[in-house]
């Protein structure tokens, strides 16, 4: 069995462990799926925790990671190849939205979502890639084209288009797709910083993501504008690539999520290149989308790409973390004042920011926000979870989703401000019939002093 990421970190696992089981076939693979001991905590009732969302709205074991661990030892016990590709198996795996809950809430840390793009990767090889799957893999090549705006609002003004969408791609017509702005983030909207290597401590890289580009500029103009506030010099991370292509820089996201690990590794090569110097230097590179910035912390070291993707990973954070570090380290110069135009906040946590525990950080930096009143929405995934709430045969498994927890709690305060950072969470939200989030650099731009002193 050809593996597709490096699963050379769970090279002892199991050793010892009465319980572990571990099959036959899949070598470390193997292993990884056998860390799980059979406790059911991954079936637990509490509505608290992230995981398990598609388990909570089923109530079915088979869609919990222990439900979904069984079913992938049984097929990888035999030696025959079709047993890992079998209807039942698959469709647990689909249902699977990768949420990572189970890597933090699990006693044993079983890494389902990571499972699930090993499990996605032999699929694709075995049968070949969708064309839906395609276009979700391809999405940051397909947003450069400039006649994509006009043909999404189309498609969402007018449902027999949408419908046409549905029947022939499998694109649900029960929620409107979001439009990318009339204009992305430019990066000469943003005076160039001077690299000065010896000032590297006040100079960080805003890794400026596929998402925040094409749909929301003004999450990067506002964290642009709050960093260099505090007196730090901001250098956009956007067309900075190493091969000379003027084509912006991607995390891989999209390509790692849908099953293209080849081309997952391609794009973090990309990136990895684009940020050595930063790196070498010594500078923060920041960001704003949780499953893209999350992804050089986590995936990057799965895709066998060596000591480089170590050293990113140590240097990337989002921007709650970075904040909150610098207060910290006594390095923040200055603090947070009112917003007297917001009354009550609602904060919906990112599923990936839960899983690495930066929500914490998110909290702390609003609680010095002066008479602001928040309420964190106690919810696991949102439903969206990336394109797996746009498709149609998974439509009604999003909003039931959304309907556990998060949509609950939004009715219930019809009038306070809603705050997530997740780009995926955004789009949920607004389909759900409330107002759209703000991202949360858009909400502490608000709270920046009138003079802010810096340092």
């Amino acid at each position: 069995m050809k593996l597709f990421l490096d699963w050379s970190s769970y090279e002892n696992a199991g050793m010892g462990d009465a319980y572990a089981d571990i099959p036959k076939h899949g070598g470390d693979f193997a292993k990884a799926v056998a860390v799980c001991i059979n406790s059911r905590q991954c079936m637990q009732a509490s509505a608290k925790g992230v995981m398990c969302p598609s388990y909570r709205i089923s109530q079915n074991p088979g869609l919990s990671p222990g439900g979904r661990v069984k079913a992938l030892k049984a097929a990888l016990k035999t030696n025959d190849n079709q047993a890992f590709f079998n209807a039942e198996l698959a469709e647990a795996m689909a249902l699977c939205v990768s949420c990572k809950g189970c890597k933090r809430e699990c006693e044993n840390e079983v890494d389902m979502a990571l499972i699930k793009a090993e499990f996605l990767g032999q699929q694709v090889a075995h049968n070949g890639l969708p064309l839906r799957q395609r276009l979700w893999a391809e999405l940051p090549r397909i947003l450069r084209w400039h006649g994509l705006r006009s043909l999404v609002t189309l498609r969402n003004r007018f449902p027999v288009l949408a419908r046409i969408g549905e029947t022939c791609l499998g694109i649900s017509a029960k929620l409107a797709l979001p439009v990318p702005a009339a204009t992305p983030f430019q990066v000469g909207e943003i005076a160039n910083v001077h690299e000065d290597s010896d000032n590297c401590d006040k100079q960080l890289v805003l890794f400026v993501d596929t998402f925040n580009l094409y749909f929301n500029p003004a999450a990067v103009q506002a964290a642009h504008h709050l960093l260099a506030s505090a007196g730090y010099q901001v250098i956009n991370a956007l067309p900075l690539s190493s091969d000379s292509s003027t084509r912006p820089l991607c995390c891989g996201r999209t390509y790692f999520s849908n099953g293209m690990l080849d081309k997952a590794r391609e794009e973090a090569q990309r990136v990895l290149a684009a940020l050595a110097k930063h790196i070498a230097a010594g500078r923060t590179i920041i960001g704003l989308e949780p499953s893209c910035i999350l992804s050089m912390r986590d995936e990057y070291l799965k895709l066998g790409l060596g000591d480089a993707a170590k050293q990113l990973a140590e240097k990337v954070l989002l921007l709650e973390e970075f904040i909150v570090r610098e207060q910290n380290a006594n390095l923040w110069p200055w603090s947070f004042q009112p917003i007297p135009s917001i009354t009550k906040l609602l904060l919906h946590g990112h599923c990936h920011q839960k899983a690495v525990g930066s929500i914490k950080s998110v909290r702390k930096l609003l609680k010095q926000v002066p008479g602001l009143q928040f309420e964190l929405i106690e919810a696991s995934c949102c439903g969206m979870a990336g394109n797996f709430g746009v498709e149609a045969e998974h439509y009604d498994h999003a909003q039931a989703m959304s309907e556990l927890a998060l949509f609950p709690a939004l009715r219930a305060e019809p009038e306070a401000l809603i705050v997530t950072s997740g780009f995926s969470c955004q789009q949920q939200i607004v389909n759900g019939g409330f107002a759209k989030p703000l991202h949360l650099a858009e909400l502490l731009c608000l709270a920046i002093p009138v003079d802010p002193v810096v340092i």
